[in-house]
C-alpha cells in the first residue's frame, strides 16, 4: 500500500540519511528516460520541501539536460535491510554549477568531492512510501573510490577541456559544462 505526503517528515529524513545509495530518474518530452544510481555522501535534505544532491562527472550529463528541458525528477531510496521500505521523492529541479549564483550557499551543505561538477537543487512536490517487500536484503560493504580517484589523478586543464566539450546529452539536448575543477584538494 502506497502513502503520499506533501513533504518529508522527520521519519522520512532519518530514513534517507541512512541509505548508501539512491536512484535518480529524469526525462524530457522526447528521447530516452534516464535512470542513474548515486552513491557517496552526496544527498542532503535542506528543508521538508527541498532536497539537493552533489553530482560528480561521469559518463554523461543526462540529468542536467532533462532538468533544463523539463524540470521533473524522481528520486528513489530503498531499504536493503529491515524494515522494508521504498521511498520516492517527486519534484522539480535545476542544476546549479560552480559559476552560478547560489552555488556557494548550496555547496556549503556538502563536502565537495573530486570531480564535483554541479549540485541539483530540487523542490519537493510530494513524497511516497511503499512496502518494498520485493527488494532484496543486502549489505553495504563500502563505497567505491574509483570515480573520485580518477578525478583526482587527471590534470586540471585536461579535465576542464574534457568537460568543456560536453555540451549535449546523448539525445542532443543542451548541457552547460562547469568551469571549475575540484580535484586532488577537494
Amino acid at each position: 500500500m502506497a502513502d503520499f505526503f506533501d513533504e518529508l517528515t522527520e521519519k522520512h529524513i532519518a530514513f534517507v540519511e541512512k541509505q548508501p545509495i539512491f536512484f535518480v530518474a529524469t526525462a524530457a518530452a522526447d528521447g530516452r528516460i534516464n535512470l542513474s544510481p548515486k552513491g557517496y555522501d552526496a544527498f542532503r535534505v535542506l528543508a521538508p520541501d527541498r532536497v539537493a544532491y552533489l553530482d560528480l562527472g561521469g559518463s554523461g550529463n543526462e540529468t542536467h539536460a532533462h532538468l533544463v528541458a523539463d524540470g521533473r525528477v524522481t528520486l528513489m531510496f530503498c531499504a536493503f535491510e529491515n524494515p522494508a521500505l521504498i521511498f520516492r521523492i517527486y519534484g522539480h529541479g535545476k542544476p546549479v554549477l560552480p559559476q552560478d549564483e547560489g552555488w556557494a550557499d548550496l555547496a556549503a551543505h556538502f563536502e565537495l568531492l573530486p570531480g564535483t561538477r554541479q549540485i541539483f537543487d530540487i523542490s519537493v512536490d510530494n513524497v511516497q512510501t511503499s512496502c518494498g517487500w520485493g527488494v532484496p536484503m543486502m549489505e553495504h560493504v563500502k563505497d567505491r573510490e574509483t570515480l573520485k580517484k580518477a578525478h583526482r589523478q587527471i590534470d586540471e586543464q585536461a579535465w576542464l577541456d574534457k568537460v568543456a566539450g560536453r555540451t549535449e546529452s546523448i539525445d542532443g539536448l543542451p548541457v552547460r559544462p562547469t568551469n571549475r575543477y575540484f580535484g586532488a584538494d577537494a
